[in-house]
């Protein structure tokens, strides 16, 4: 998304001015905020609209994905690591929480760390102090203001024993929840209208238009994607379409054809999103790197989708990966590369539970 065009929260409807009043309350504390939301409903946006109206606005907004790096990875972006701590570390790096010092750090996807890491971030939060990687001693002390989000239940993930409950209670001493995008559909014609603008401008494209067919189907489709669905929609529309006025007849079958799972339960929807997914590789024949990856490194899926794939893909070979890489339309020499990918994404499961 463009935020410095979309943090003032396109929409003007009951429950976006609700958020945008409580956002901008809650700003001047200087508490941990916990945002929680369906994927693509904007929480990052929230983030930074907690920073613009908190004390430490002028200093630095950092914004680190914990879904998109491996635990190794995620410790040294956040803490930093000393020249020589491991492979490739050529010289000192900071880390991001001492790149936010004094500003606000943004951890997207908290959900997703591992248990070790959930240890390293609880006891910086209880005292601020940091400790890079291949150091035996803590460095320096900081003030950082954590915001944290997700879309998935971190008690649900408590009682299943993958969240510390501890970690918990020192996130989410404020909690926001971020309403999809089915739940404000008469914000849908002025964020199309702003994304129509945007992406005609930045193509260098002539300004299209919506027959009202398209902008009434537009407004009723369900949105399982919620915001970040609607701009790649639209991106699509204006990229595609040669005509002045988009008709009915452009718009992609997954509009004219939506899908119900949009507004089942938490837990069926994310295996719905695994079915899907499954479907494409499967079913559709597609390639591993160019459905399900690219998906991923856009944060469009999560780890935990990843990982539900491969396991149950994992279990139709009955535990041989080589036959995965084969079921993924893989070339087998791609089947070291697959794991290597998995393994440094933690979306590995272990071949042995399945023989």
């Amino acid at each position: 998304m463009n935020y410095d065009r979309y943090c003032d929260f396109i929409g003007s409807s009951s429950e976006l001015t609700r958020l945008k009043e409580k956002v901008e309350h809650i700003a001047r504390s200087d508490a941990k905020i916990l945002v929680t939301g369906e994927s693509g409903v904007g929480k990052e946006l929230v983030a930074r609209r907690i920073h613009k109206f908190s004390p430490r606005a002028t200093w630095p907004f950092v914004a680190v994905n914990c879904a998109g790096l491996p635990e190794a990875l995620l410790e040294s972006e956040l803490f930093g690591h000393v020249k020589g701590s491991f492979t490739g570390a050529y010289r000192d790096r900071l880390g991001q929480f001492e790149v936010a010092d004094k500003g606000t750090l943004f951890l997207d996807e908290v959900s997703e760390m591992t248990l070790r890491m959930q240890g390293l971030l609880l006891r910086f939060l209880e005292t601020g102090e940091l400790q890079k990687v291949g150091l035996d001693r803590q460095t320096r002390t900081v003030n950082v203001r954590v915001v944290s989000a997700t879309n998935r239940s971190l008690r649900e993930m408590i009682a299943e024993g993958t969240f510390r409950e501890d970690l918990f209670y020192r996130l989410d001493v404020i909690h926001v929840e971020v309403p999809p995008l089915r739940e404000h559909k008469e914000d849908v014609p002025q964020l199309i209208e702003h994304f129509l603008k945007r992406f005609s401008q930045n193509g260098g494209s002539r300004p299209r238009t919506l027959a009202p067919e398209v902008i009434g189907m537009l407004v009723d489709h369900p949105w399982p994607g919620n915001v970040r669905e609607l701009e790649n929609a639209i991106e699509h529309l204006v990229v595609t379409s040669r005509a002045d006025v988009i008709q009915v007849d452009d718009m992609p079958l997954s509009i004219r054809r939506p899908r119900a799972v949009a507004v089942r339960p938490k837990v069926e929807r994310r295996r719905a999103v695994v079915d899907d997914l499954y479907r494409q590789v499967i079913d559709e024949r597609q390639s591993f790197w160019t459905s399900v990856y690219p998906m991923y490194m856009r944060r469009d899926i999560t780890r935990s989708n990843v990982r539900d794939l491969v396991r149950r893909v994992l279990k139709e070979a009955r535990g041989n990966y080589k036959i995965v890489t084969r079921l993924f339309n893989l070339e087998p020499q791609d089947y070291k590369k697959l794991l290597n990918f998995l393994r440094k994404h933690d979306c590995h499961v272990p071949f042995k539970e399945y023989r």
